[in-house]
């Protein structure tokens, strides 16, 4: 007993450490961000840890009846589905909470508590059923919020938030993996000794590594603002004279940016600002506003670094801290919107279906195109044309979608 306090007291201290740093980013998520679902959801989610972290301790396994560990375990279980929520909205701006993710909570909470309570190493039939089902949440749902991280990383203009998508792909995976495989591997699927201690110190690595990085991150954009985002977009009415000698290079540094003299300032760069940026803000300017590519498909930060011969970081940069933008998809929607949003308003385009309308600015379908038309007008496509055309016009009722 005497050889094994030096390990029960480091085991307790781990533990303590772990829980007190929960408490922290939960008093941070809550404290500053109350009001978005990423916020929410992460101190939903602290909590469950710290359940966690306490009903895994090989002392209250031992001691605490397995009926009183029930709610304690399915609490436990229920954080795979919460870190899946709460990397989705993390890493998605536009994520709305939706009855799908309570529901999987509520499953993944009754089952592994009746596993618990009545059905854990029984004789009934069902057990190595329902065992095996809650053996699988930590697995599915984990590849989930790995799949969530990923997802969109290409499109994320937040670059700490591009790598804490890395960050919680990896670790996430990886921790579910080692672990899981290590309580299928022990008596009982309890952890004890130095499997208990190496669970816990893992698990404090990580959050050690998350708050830090939200620590470091809270004055940046790690979150979105709570109030709209003016963006600014660049207009076609401030190209240079002549757009074609954006492609003549520039005595001053280049790094692969066009520029012009004859450039009228561009919305969103104070003047004397740094001049390679702003050669790539007209060039940038150039191919969206004039040469309208943000309807060709399949575009991305990649294609459009390369058609400006920019690299990437120096394009996202510019569409993040001078645009206003987190994600790619949004700043070239946008510009979709805008295109529709005009069509939609010209008398002359009055017979032209909104479908066609929407194909033609970009948009790949009619779906998500109605969705982020509502969003960024609060109307659909065919409210929004009636009322810029006015009462007196008359539109074909069989040519509206939307």
């Amino acid at each position: 007993m005497t050889d094994a306090l030096p390990f029960v007291l480091l085991d307790v201290a781990l533990r303590g450490a772990l829980i007190a740093l929960l408490v922290l980013l939960a008093v941070l998520m809550r404290r500053d961000h109350p009001q978005l679902a990423a916020a929410r959801v992460g101190v939903a989610m602290t909590v469950g840890l710290c359940v966690q972290v306490i009903s895994s301790t090989p002392l209250f396994e031992a001691a605490v009846p397995r009926l009183w560990q029930a709610p304690w375990v399915a609490v436990s279980v229920g954080n795979a589905v919460l870190f899946w929520v709460f990397t989705q909205a993390l890493f998605d701006d536009e994520f709305a909470p939706r009855p799908v993710h309570a529901v999987a909570w509520l499953l993944a909470v009754a089952l592994s508590g009746l596993n618990c309570a009545v059905l854990a190493y029984s004789a009934s039939a069902v057990a190595p059923v329902t065992m095996g089902l809650q053996r699988a949440i930590p697995l599915v749902f984990s590849a989930l919020a790995a799949w969530a991280a990923a997802r969109h990383w290409r499109a994320d203009l937040v670059e700490d938030r591009r790598r804490l998508r890395v960050f919680v792909a990896v670790s996430g995976i990886a921790y579910t993996l080692a672990f899981l495989a290590m309580r299928l591997g022990s008596p009982r699927g309890q952890l004890s000794g130095w499997a208990a201690t190496l669970d816990v110190g893992v698990l404090l690595l990580i959050v050690g590594v998350l708050v830090f990085g939200m620590l470091r991150l809270v004055s940046s954009n790690l979150f979105p603002s709570a109030s709209p985002t003016a963006h600014i977009h660049v207009l076609a009415h401030t190209v240079p004279a002549d757009p074609a000698r954006l492609d003549e290079p520039s005595s001053a540094a280049s790094d692969g940016i066009a520029s012009s003299d004859s450039a009228a300032p561009i919305a969103g760069l104070a003047a004397g600002g740094d001049p390679v940026e702003e050669r790539l803000a007209l060039a940038l300017q150039q191919v969206m506003a004039v040469e309208r590519i943000y309807r060709a498909e399949g575009l991305s930060v990649a294609s459009l670094a390369a058609r400006l011969s920019v690299p990437e970081y120096r394009l996202r940069r510019l569409i993040n801290q001078r645009l206003g933008y987190r994600n790619f998809n949004a700043f070239v929607n946008g510009y979709r919107l805008d295109a529709v949003r005009a069509a939609l308003a010209d008398p002359a385009q009055r017979e032209v279906p909104v479908l066609t309308l929407a194909l033609d600015a970009g948009f790949q379908s009619i779906g998500p195109f109605n969705r982020a038309f509502k969003a960024a007008t609060g109307l659909t496509p065919t409210e929004f044309r009636k009322e810029a055309m006015g009462p007196t016009e008359k539109l074909s009722p069989n040519l509206e979608i939307g």
